[in-house]
Parts: structure tokens; C-alpha cells; sequence
């Protein structure tokens, strides 16, 4: 029985100590956005066109709503749609292509979805404009077709594809 108190003392202690030395060290940081909301107010943000030689014909319009929805829930920026906005966010989707990732006995095994998006980001503030290259790949089973695919793996690309968009956009990493 005292044993069982000590590990949990222990462990709390432990706890206590990375979460208290961690922060006033600076090695921890539990913020995931870093703006300055004193210069950036507001964004717009473009349409993300499919111009990759495959076209699905929902990723874009999903796309970039899925980006405006995690923008505005995860920020205090305001959504507008005129051209003098402090942030303007666009881009085009450069990527979707699909290559083998798995042979046995002669036969495709496994499948593997490219998923590449091309963004650029203009700071009005600051007067200046920065392009990025952001990519996911989804494997799946060769068993399933394209379309197959498409449909299991849609809710993971959007999700994947729009936290990587984010992130390269908000966060100090």
C-alpha cells in the first residue's frame, strides 16, 4: 500500500517538476499559433484550384473550405475578401498522383496516394510574400480502385493536408 502512494508521489512530482522547470526554461510551449494580433487582423483567403494532372473534382472545393473552417475556429483573425486584407492566403493543389509502394508474387500489394499542395502567403503588413510546398502521402490497398480510395481516405487527406497548411502558415517550428 505504501508503495503504491510513493510511485504515485513520485510521478506526480516528476509531472510537476518538467511541466514547472520546462516552461520557465522556454522548452515547452503549449501555444500552437503565433500571431500578432496587434499587426494582423484580418485574412483572406483564395480558392484552392486543382491543377494537378489528376483532377479529383471535390478537393478543392472541400479543401479550401476545410482551410477557412480551421482558420476562423483557431485563430482571432477576420475573414474578408478584400485585397488590402493583412494576410492572403492562396494556392493551388500541384499534387495527385498515385505510385506502387508494394509488389509480392509479381502483383501490386499496396498503393500509395501523393497528395502536394503549392501555397503562397502575402503579408501586407510587412509587405512581403512567401511560397511553400506542402505534401502528405495515403497508402492504401491495391485491392481498392482510385475512386475506392478516394472515398475511404477523403475525412484523412482534408484533415492531414489542412493541418500541414496551417501549421507552415501559424506556427513557430
Amino acid at each position: 500500500m505504501h508503495t503504491r502512494i510513493a510511485r504515485h508521489l513520485a510521478l506526480f512530482i516528476f509531472l510537476f517538476s518538467i511541466l514547472t522547470f520546462g516552461q520557465s526554461c522556454g522548452i515547452y510551449s503549449f501555444k500552437d499559433v503565433s500571431i500578432d494580433y496587434s499587426k494582423i487582423k484580418t485574412i483572406k483567403i483564395g480558392f484552392f484550384e486543382n491543377k494537378a494532372r489528376y483532377i479529383n473534382p471535390t478537393l478543392s472545393p472541400l479543401l479550401t473550405n476545410k482551410i477557412q473552417q480551421k482558420i476562423v475556429s483557431q485563430t482571432k483573425l477576420t475573414r474578408t475578401n478584400n485585397d488590402d486584407a493583412n494576410l492572403q492566403i492562396s494556392g493551388y493543389i500541384s499534387d495527385y498522383s498515385v505510385s506502387t509502394t508494394a509488389i509480392a508474387a509479381n502483383q501490386a500489394t499496396g498503393n500509395r496516394l501523393n497528395v502536394g499542395v503549392h501555397l503562397i502567403v502575402k503579408n501586407n503588413v510587412e509587405n512581403k510574400t512567401d511560397e511553400y510546398d506542402v505534401s502528405r502521402n495515403f497508402d492504401f490497398s491495391a485491392d481498392l480502385s482510385l475512386q475506392q480510395a478516394e472515398v475511404k481516405l477523403q475525412d484523412q487527406i482534408l484533415s492531414n493536408i489542412t493541418d500541414e497548411i496551417f501549421n507552415r502558415i501559424f506556427s513557430n517550428w
